[in-house]
């Protein structure tokens, strides 16, 4: 990575019609400022860590304006790059008429775009869909959205390995994996340096939620797995390291300015008028040790609405309740609060959980199953059993929090029915996580329709054994013989059915969803190298499905 007073960014956040806001990280204490024609604003630095950030706000736009602008670092240009490739990056504020075009995806690894790196990790589907759209600006989505493992945390790269070995013994815990704010810096560096992706940010807004590999692998998965890591030397440091980082990095940009204003960090930042930036390093690492200790005192899940849509995107990580009595995927607190934005009156609800509501079936009753059996439904040597096949398979989706999804389901229905106002058209749940695509939907007969879509991964595909493990799992004798286990261990059945009607597929993948009047269509999207050009791969058409209203 060349040597820049611009370490990361600029990226382009939340934006509406009137407002947005750019995003930095500095080598220095300075003043930003983004220029736009004659109009500038600007903001001050504030500090974490001896590391320098800025969230400029970008206030007074015109509705469906496409504004090229420059960034500044005490007066001095420092983006656009001035032998950059890609085109002027554009502040686009969104028009209440146009609809909605958004791109999404999850799971990304950050490795070099060699013929090395495209080996063991494919083509990056991210890039590609950047260098897509430098040739044809008619692509341009109004939101890009990244639904967790942004970063790997804990299985780090050659690059991030060495960058630690810098700095510490690598054979101590927690060896390879991340330790603290230092590394996760560095890690999120390596993530979005790359040009292509660095233009990509700049240029259209992102939102963005974790998943368990940005903090660690089964990051909550049970009360077992919690106490396990609290019992380690070096967990305390690593959450609140990756909480701290999680605000700084990835949630900050979620706010709109009223959550801003209201945001407890973000007002001690405004608030400082003393000499040199605010330094909220202490304030930060408490705000994460409490959140760690009382998830219900933070809210890190938030919505968006685009006209007839309404987008709920829910943090189905650090809000669990993991009390055994009360498990939840969402802990009460939680839970009233993504029931109030659960509404009908929309032409499509659109829910955002990095984890997919609606597994293959087989997979589905496969891990209702394992949470039985973990909860001690056959006894206690049976529970220690399920416990460790749940860390080691990863069995910890909505199926495994069977009071959530039960829960879910019921309103889900409940809208798709009328019950909570004009049903929409339909119901989408946009997932990833799993590392592999595909669209499912439940079979009704009327009332809105209830689709699962899941895009996974971005870049960091499963090895060719893992794909045949995952369809065995999903659509094999998993499904005959899971719901009958399912039920041995007293797991209620869901309330309604559904099937898989689009894949598997395994590619890298990012999926683009578009508003027509025929329905929400989406695409996915995938890298081809061409005569040996790995950095320039074509973007390659994978899947295509329309949504539509129920005739």
């Amino acid at each position: 990575m060349a040597s820049t007073p611009l370490l990361i960014g600029p990226m382009l956040r939340y934006t509406a019609e009137t407002c947005a806001s750019v995003w930095v990280e500095t080598d220095r204490d300075a003043t930003v400022s983004v220029h736009a024609g004659e109009r500038e604003w600007s903001a001050r630095t504030f500090a974490v860590h001896s590391h320098h950030y800025a969230l400029v706000a970008v206030d007074d736009l015109v509705p469906g304006s496409v504004l090229p602008y420059e960034v500044r670092l005490d007066g001095e240009r420092v983006w656009p790059e001035p032998d950059s490739a890609f085109p002027a990056p554009v502040i686009a504020a969104r028009a209440a008429e146009r609809p909605l075009r958004m791109a999404w995806g999850s799971c990304r690894t950050s490795v070099d775009h060699d013929a090395k790196g495209n080996r063991t990790h494919g083509v990056d589907a991210m890039r590609t869909f950047a260098l897509a759209l430098a040739e044809h600006a008619s692509l341009r989505p109004d939101l890009i959205l990244l639904l967790g493992d942004q970063v790997y945390a804990d299985m780090t790269t050659e690059a991030m390995q060495e960058f630690i070995r810098g700095r510490r013994d690598i054979s101590e815990p927690p060896g390879k994996e991340l330790k603290d704010f230092e590394e996760y810096a560095h890690l999120y560096r390596l993530a979005w340096s790359d040009d292509g992706i660095r233009w990509l940010l700049s240029t259209v807004p992102s939102a963005m939620i974790f998943d368990d590999h940005d903090v660690r692998d089964d990051w909550n998965a049970s009360l077992d797995w919690k106490k396990q890591m609290d019992a380690t030397s070096w967990w305390h440091g690593r959450i609140v390291a990756g909480l701290a980082s999680y605000w700084v990095y990835q949630h900050l940009g979620n706010l709109s300015p009223a959550q801003r204003a209201a945001d407890e960090i973000w007002q001690r930042i405004v608030a400082h008028t003393g000499p040199g930036e605010a330094d909220v390093s202490d304030a930060l690492d408490a705000l994460a040790d409490r959140i760690d200790r009382q998830p219900d005192t933070y809210r890190f899940s938030y919505h968006r609405d685009f006209g007839g849509i309404r987008l709920v995107v829910i943090d189905s990580r650090a809000a669990r309740d993991l009390t055994p009595t009360a498990r939840a995927l969402v802990d009460s607190t939680e839970w009233q609060w993504l029931d109030e934005q659960l509404r009908g009156g929309f032409r499509h609800l659109l829910i955002a959980s990095s984890l997919p509501f609606l597994l293959p079936i087989g997979l589905h009753h496969v891990e209702s199953w394992d949470e039985a059996v973990s909860q001690g439904a056959w006894g206690r040597f049976p529970a220690r059993i399920g416990e460790r096949l749940r860390q080691i398979v990863d069995l910890e989706h909505w199926a495994a929090w069977q009071n959530s999804f039960q829960a879910l389901a019921r309103t889900l229905t409940e809208i798709a029915d009328g019950g909570r106002g004009p049903a929409p058209e339909s119901l989408l749940i946009l997932s990833g996580d799993v590392h592999f695509s595909y669209i499912a939907e439940v079979e009704r007969s009327g009332g809105g329709r209830i689709v699962q879509a899941v895009c996974s991964p971005v870049r960091n595909p499963l090895p060719i054994l893992m794909r045949w493990f995952s369809v065995v799992m999903s659509y094999g004798l998993a499904r005959p013989v899971g719901a009958v286990v399912a039920r041995s261990a007293k797991v209620p059945d869901p309330p309604f059915e559904w099937t898989t009607t689009k894949g598997p597929w395994f590619d890298n993948n990012l999926s683009v969803l578009v508003d027509t009047p025929d329905g929400l269509e989406l695409t996915w999207h995938k890298g081809v190298v061409h005569d040996g050009d790995q950095r320039h791969p074509r973007i390659e058409e994978v899947s295509r499905v329309v949504i539509g209203a129920r005739t």
